[in-house]
């Protein structure tokens, strides 16, 4: 490097030279805008360094801040989401108890308007058994509850107490495929035996073909099988068709559509009708006539005819029978073979008669009509 510079000294000492005359040139000459020359040289050559360090800094800056920005929104999701699930828990057993202040309520004003005696029971466990419906309720025999007492809901007919033990009973639902009751039909009076299945529709048995049974007619315990009293709904018909030797008849349990969390026991059942179906109403809708046509102008009235209000065959038969009156025929008396009265002749209208002589026609009687 000193061999180089060495060896062309005079030339380097030139272009120093030179660099400063043009830096003291620079300094002393102004541009069009008074700014030295220098100053427009120096902001030119610093103002792409400059741009390169303010981005970096300003991205940088907004890393940091996105990411500390980040760190407390995931921090404010979590502490969301924890909170909204908290909050969905709380909905949940609000809906629940809400749920639970309904049945109870229910079963309340179902107990106080039954002339049957009854006792409020929780189920608290169901069967173990692959097909049987079988659960247990917090109620037993210290309250009264004993085998064989039927247990209901408002909306229908749940099963019958199996075994009672001290403070719980085991209740056989009526879906189970060892149930058996009787029932009634509502709107024809047929009665049955319902049976369970083993899943949601139950069985009505022993209904003859002949026998009228129609889907959506409701079902009523008979209490022909001594454990459910007279008139408590069983469910309505789904489906309906012939069979061998009886219908088949499938009944959707009401008592169990709802669920069955709270039942009634029926300590002291007493038998009630059964409600009478409701018929459909005999009322027919008749539209008002249509106001004539102003277009056509009135109906023409024939002078002599009365005048008739109606249809239009009405009016022809008024027409018919003054034209056999005008012409004396009389209908359904002539002989065979007898000339008809001419239709096609309009009826003369009928002149009254002519005043007696020497008496003023404005003062005569207006004639009286033939009978």
């Amino acid at each position: 490097m000193d061999s180089l510079i060495s060896r062309y000294r005079n030339l380097t000492v030139l272009l120093l030279v030179i660099f400063a005359q043009l830096l003291l040139v620079a300094y002393q000459v102004k541009s069009s805008q008074e700014v030295r020359l220098i100053r427009v040289w120096t902001v030119t050559a610093v103002t792409p360094l400059a741009r390169f360090l303010e981005g970096a800094r300003s991205g940088t800056v907004n890393l940091l801040e996105r990411y500390v920005l980040l760190q407390s929104q995931g921090e404010e999701n979590q502490r969301l989401r924890a909170e909204l699930g908290r909050l969905k828990m709380e909905n949940q057993q609000l809906r629940s108890e809400l749920e639970t202040a309904d049945r109870v309520r229910a079963l309340a004003a179902f107990q106080t308007a039954s002339p049957s005696k009854t006792v409020a029971a929780r189920v608290i466990g169901t069967g173990t058994g692959a097909s049987s419906k079988v659960v247990f309720v917090d109620r037993g025999s210290a309250v009264g509850v004993k085998r064989g007492m039927a247990v209901v809901t408002p909306d229908g007919i749940v099963g019958k107490v199996v075994a009672a033990y001290p403070i719980a009973s085991q209740v056989l639902l009526i879906t189970d495929p060892t149930f058996a009751a009787g029932v009634i039909s509502q709107k024809h009076r047929v009665h049955g035996t319902l049976k369970g299945r083993g899943h949601g529709l139950c069985l009505v048995d022993y209904v003859q073909n002949e026998q009228r049974v129609e889907r959506g007619e409701w079902f009523y315990t008979s209490g022909d099988d001594g454990v459910f009293p007279k008139g408590f709904p069983a469910g309505p018909v789904a489906t309906t068709q012939p069979g061998d030797s009886f219908q088949q008849i499938s009944v959707t349990p009401s008592g169990l559509q709802r669920g069955i969390e709270e039942v009634l026991i029926i300590l002291e059942g007493v038998h009630q009708a059964v409600p009478e179906g409701q018929a459909a109403s005999a009322e027919i809708h008749v539209l008002p006539r249509p106001a004539p046509d102003p277009a056509l102008g009135p109906p023409a009235v024939v002078e002599g005819q009365p005048k008739v209000t109606g249809t239009e065959a009405d009016r022809l038969k008024e027409q018919y029978r003054a034209l056999g009156a005008a012409q004396g025929h009389a209908f359904g008396a002539g002989a065979p073979g007898s000339r008809p009265p001419d239709f096609t002749r309009p009826p003369q209208p009928t002149q009254p008669p002519s005043p007696p002589p020497g008496q003023d026609p404005a003062a005569s009687p207006p004639p009286r009509p033939a009978p």
